[in-house]
């Protein structure tokens, strides 16, 4: 006998906390198919992309995925990676995964941030303040100048954590950026992570109780506009339908060594 354990989001869409799976010698695909049959109608039903499955605790990703063999005595963990409401922004810049999560105020985020870059040393980890980011489209444009800028050999940092600080900041000395935009105690923070899907998801399974739901504030158009100290002027001469987004692009893409 095989057991399934619900939880979060997969107890909710099955109504209960565990079921019993017969079929041994089988993938979990399969089980997760069985899954499907058990699902109620006219629900939302359990969407496989965002789940980790833990066999015998045990992430299946670090195995064969959704491929691996499954046997009598085994407990297989269903867990949603989506929790409570909270906002995941998601893309893909040269092929690499991108996500953005609002963290609530921790006591002492900068250790959290290396503790996190120890534990997941395959993906690119770092927070800046929320107010620093217009939009999800200008946090794409930000991230995209310091990947190009990674591919071309041209960071303005050795590391690409350091060039996307900096490049968010709109300064050369790392210093400035730090106190500008570097995280600080108590207060909420936007966490920047880079690398596999799977990798990110467990990462993100792991802070879901830190996690809110509004990670960008429309108040931060005017901040910006103020601190970079950019006028009605030069925004009226931008030909665009986001001319202060085009604007932190253009500031951020100039910084060279």
């Amino acid at each position: 006998m095989i057991t399934i354990k619900l939880l979060g989001g997969a107890k909710k869409a099955l109504s209960t906390d565990k079921l019993e799976f017969e079929k041994h010698n089988s993938t979990i695909s399969e089980l997760l198919d069985f899954l499907q049959t058990k699902i109620p109608k006219n629900t939302n039903g359990l969407d496989i992309k965002n789940i980790l499955v833990a066999i015998n605790g045990v992430d299946s990703s670090t195995l064969d995925g959704f491929e691996t063999k499954i046997k009598d005595g085994d407990t297989i963990s269903i867990i949603p990676v989506i929790h409570g409401g909270s906002q995941r922004i998601q893309f893909n810049v040269f092929n690499k995964n991108i996500e953005l999560l609002g963290i609530t105020r921790i006591e002492n985020p900068t250790s959290l941030l290396d503790y996190w870059r120890k534990k997941y040393p395959d993906l690119v980890i770092q927070g800046i303040k929320p107010c620093f980011i217009l939009s999800s489209n200008h946090a794409k444009k930000i991230i995209t100048i310091s990947l190009a800028a990674q591919k071309d050999n041209i960071m303005i940092s050795n590391k690409i954590e350091t060039d996307i600080l900096m490049r968010f900041a709109c300064t050369k000395q790392i210093s400035d950026a730090i106190k500008k935009i570097g995280l600080e105690r108590q207060k909420d923070f936007v966490l920047i992570v880079i690398g596999r899907k799977h990798s990110i998801d467990r990462l993100f399974y792991e802070i879901r109780d830190h996690l809110k739901s509004k990670l960008i504030s429309i108040k931060n158009s005017t901040f910006l506009q103020l601190e970079f100290k950019i006028s009605k002027k030069q925004l009226e001469s931008v030909i665009s339908d986001t001319p202060l987004e085009d604007l932190l692009a253009e500031k951020a893409a100039i910084l060279f060594r």
